[in-house]
Order: C-alpha cells, then structure tokens, then sequence
C-alpha cells in the first residue's frame, strides 16, 4: 500500500521540506504524504527513536528523507540544524512548523516554569525554527512555512498554557506573513480540532476518560484524522495557495462554531478522509469501533 493523497503525483518533486515534529503524529502523517508526493523530507525531533522509526517507514515507501535531532526551544541548537540541512540538501522550499506538546491541568496549579515550558515549546519553539529558515534560506528564494495550532478560539480551559502559546502563534504567523512576504515566503497556519492521533494515548487521568465522549460535542460527531490535517498543510504549500498568506484554517468539523444553546442533532451522511496507509486508532478510542 502507498499513501493515498488527494494532491497530483510528484507536486513536491526536487524540493526540500523541514518537518518538526515529524516523528508522530500529525508530524509523521504529513511527513509521509510530502514524501509521497515527491519531497525529500527533513525530520526534526528531539527523539532519535522516533525519527528513524518514520524515517525507516518513508523509506520502504520508496520515499526521500533524512533527520536531525534538535531541540527547538534552543536557540543555538535551532541555528545550527537548519545550518546542517543547508549544507546537506541546499536551499529549504517548505517549513511545516508541527513540533508542540503540552499537558492538561487548571490554571491555578500550572507553576511559572510548567507555564514557561509549555510556550517554549509551542510558541518560542517555532519561532526560532521559522526565523532560521527564514534567514539562512527563505529570504534568497522564497518558499511557504505552515505553523500549527489548536483549538484555542473561545479559550483553552484545562490547557491555558498551551491556548496562550498557540495564540501566540497565530498572531506570529500574521505579521511574519506580512513582513516576509517580500521575499515571495508565504505563512500560514492549520488549527486541528480532536484529531484521532497517537498524542491522544499520552494523557491519563480525568481528562483520558473525556477523550471518547468528543465526538458528541462536534457537528459532524466524529472525530477527525490526521490525513485530514495533512491535506491542508499539504494544499497550504501547494502552488494552489499561491495568493494565500496570513491565514489559518480550522480543522475541527465546525466544533469551534455556533453555541451549546444549538443542539446538535444525530450524525449521518459525515464520513473520514483516511488516505494514510500506516495510521493507527489511538488506544483510548478503540472501543468506539
């Protein structure tokens, strides 16, 4: 089996794609669409494991990719990664700023460092990787970054360190859409809602049990997949969004919308895209199949 996209054969053929995160998750997911699709993907993570895992993956896939270990809440360590891949493969075409992580708790218990933690990794974090890509590469010859986000729009209670990191982001993505834009580099964001992935196996506790009852909250009463947040990242790269700069898109089933005082009705007629072909069910959903 081969990833089915949605996208034409060989749109990212000759072009290089730094994917951070790409070990997991959404990150893996999309790493291997960019690689189907022609791209030599860069992965970049913390985790050695988990980047030779995917990259192992890609590779029997007959795709093109390679990794770098690299902390991205550290600056040096940033500078001398994307250094590293400019030495390597030459000029970067695409940023998929994915890399994040969080952990769910109420305001008043988040002390200052769990607090400072969480936006170094989801705000300054991408940051530095998008300044770097930007200043050793992008700035010669263009190219598109895509930032990721959250579900943070009417607050993130349970999760505010996180909520303020990725509004953080958002309004990043706007102003380095606009003075970046000169260079031909276009920025935008994706913004997943409840997305079936392997970061969901990772909380415990009182938000676990919650985890399941999602999809009620959400109009199409599903929950989405990573496929279909890779296909807008993908579209967000693609020459299709040429004249697209400055945007974030929702990927949440319209969960973000309306109000509870609407009830939302039994679902019909919402059915998944899935076209990656090593996706797996998170454990904690397993028993709603």
């Amino acid at each position: 089996m081969a990833y089915d996209s949605v996208f034409k054969s060989g749109l990212f053929s000759g072009q290089t794609i730094l994917v951070t995160g790409g070990g997991s998750g959404i990150g893996r997911c999309t790493a291997h669409e960019l690689a189907a699709l022609g791209a030599h993907v860069v992965l970049v993570g913390r985790k050695l494991d988990k980047l030779e895992n995917t990259a192992g993956e890609i590779v029997e896939d007959g795709g093109s990719v390679s990794w770098q270990v690299c902390d991205i809440r550290e600056e040096d360590s940033v500078k001398a990664m994307v250094a590293a891949v400019l030495a390597e493969r030459g000029p970067i075409h695409h940023l998929v700023n994915n890399a994040g992580g969080q952990y769910p708790a109420p305001l008043a218990s988040i002390n200052q460092k769990g607090f400072e933690t969480v936006v170094r990794t989801n705000l300054v974090g991408g940051f530095l990787v998008a300044r770097e890509v930007f200043n050793q590469s992008m700035s010669k010859h263009g190219g598109s970054i895509v930032n990721m986000l959250a579900d943070m729009w009417g607050g993130m209670p349970g999760m505010g360190h996180s909520g303020a990191a990725r509004a953080g982001m958002e309004n990043f993505t706007k102003t380095a859409a606009f003075e970046w834009g000169y260079a031909g580099v276009r920025v935008n964001a994706v913004a997943p809602g409840w997305i079936a992935s392997s970061g969901m196996d990772t909380y415990e506790g009182a938000f676990k049990a919650v985890i399941p009852t999602l999809r009620e909250h959400v109009p199409l009463k599903r929950i989405g997949t990573e496929s279909e947040v890779s296909a807008a990242i993908v579209f967000l790269l693609s020459p299709g969004a040429a004249f697209i700069s400055g945007n974030t898109i929702r990927i949440d089933g319209a969960a973000t919308q309306g109000s509870r005082a609407w009830p939302l009705h039994k679902a019909q007629n919402s059915t998944s895209y899935n076209g990656f072909h090593r996706a797996f069910l998170p454990d904690v959903l397993k028993d709603q199949e």
